[in-house]
This record gives structure tokens, C-alpha cells and sequence, in this order.
């Protein structure tokens, strides 16, 4: 008898890039956690190591989740409304954590606040036109925008623990933060841009 080989579709709630994308939630209070441990209540250093390491493997999960939804043809409808709500939730959390710890702080606070109404703005878009059937593709600079802001949050959780092995580890979390939120500008207003026509033309009617 021959054994099939091939993995059967699953498009459920409980197939495996579902399941990537609920881990990618469940590491935010760890992640918040070790930095809230480490920084407001004075715990050692080294939670700062843990909460870089969870959250690493926190933004692996954001492409293997992709991944296999593509090569196993397990994309959903469900999937495709999580993963970016999840992705939201840890860019977030993460900014508001590091500006209660003061790793980012001054003027480097209007980047994090230019990345977080971004992402309202794009949430509140989307909604919008998902009600109008009309969908808005994520764009290949906006999956860069991603991954820079994600390896500048990976920096700054290292923080003060990273400056002991690399003393400029910090400046670069906050270099590649103020970059991503150039790019998150931008990539804001390309959103805007291409749904902007299907607003006017609702109006219109």
C-alpha cells in the first residue's frame, strides 16, 4: 500500500501557520515582561538577553507563518486577518515598553509615535475598504519597512545589556528606528494613495 506523502491543506484556525501567528502573540507579555522586570523593577541584566531571544524568535515566526500558508497551501482568510494584526501587537507593545524604560526617549520618541499612528492609519484603511471588497496588498518596501523596524527593536531590548558587549548598540536600535520610520512615511502614504481613488469614488455615488 502507498503512503501519501503530500501534507492535505489545511485551511483551519489550528493549522500550522495559525499556530505560528498565535505564538507570535503569546510572546509579547514575555517579551514586555522581561524588560518591565529587568528596567522598572532593577531584576538582572541578563532578562534583557531573554527578551531579545523570545522576541527573535517572535519575528521568525512572522515569515515562516507566510511560508508555509504558501508552500502547503494553508492560506486562510483567518490567517490573512491575524498575522498582520499580530505583528501590529508586537511592534507596539514593544515601542510603548521601550519608551516606559527610556531606551527611547526626546526626539527618538516621535519615531516610535510615527510608526504606531502609521499603523493605526493603514488598520483604519484597510478596515474600510475590506467592507467595500476591495483588498490592499502588501507591498515589498512595506516587508522591508517590517524587518527594519523589527531588527531596530530587536537592538534597543538589548539595550543597556548589548552596550556592555557592543557599546553602540543602542545608538544603532535607534538609527535603524529612525529609519524604518522614514520608510513607514512612506509607505503610509503609498497605502493612502492607492486606496484614496476607491474612497472618492464611494463618495461619489
Amino acid at each position: 500500500m502507498n503512503i501519501a506523502t503530500t501534507r492535505v491543506p489545511s485551511k483551519t484556525s489550528t493549522s500550522l501557520p495559525n499556530i505560528l501567528t498565535y505564538t507570535r502573540i503569546a510572546a509579547i507579555p514575555v517579551v514586555v515582561g522581561c524588560i518591565y522586570a529587568q528596567s522598572i523593577m532593577d531584576y538582572p541584566l541578563w532578562l534583557r538577553w531573554v527578551a531579545v531571544a523570545v522576541f527573535i524568535a517572535a519575528a521568525i515566526t512572522d515569515y515562516l507563518d507566510g511560508y508555509y500558508a504558501r508552500i502547503w497551501n494553508q492560506q486562510s482568510a483567518f490567517g490573512r486577518m491575524l498575522d498582520p494584526i499580530a505583528d501590529k501587537l508586537l511592534v507596539a507593545s514593544c515601542l510603548l515598553m521601550l519608551a516606559a524604560d527610556n531606551s527611547i526617549h526626546g526626539w527618538t520618541l516621535w519615531a516610535a509615535i510615527v510608526i504606531l499612528c502609521r499603523e493605526i492609519l493603514v488598520s483604519g484603511l484597510r478596515e474600510y475598504l475590506a467592507a467595500l471588497r476591495v483588498s490592499v496588498p502588501v507591498t515589498k518596501v512595506a516587508k522591508w519597512k517590517t524587518t527594519m523596524q523589527l531588527i531596530a527593536i530587536g537592538f534597543l531590548l538589548a539595550g543597556e545589556a548589548g552596550d556592555q558587549v557592543v557599546p553602540v548598540v543602542t545608538m544603532i536600535g535607534i538609527v535603524l528606528l529612525w529609519a524604518s520610520a522614514i520608510f513607514t512615511i512612506y509607505t503610509g502614504y503609498d497605502y493612502f494613495r492607492a486606496g484614496i481613488h476607491h474612497l472618492i469614488e464611494e463618495d461619489s455615488r
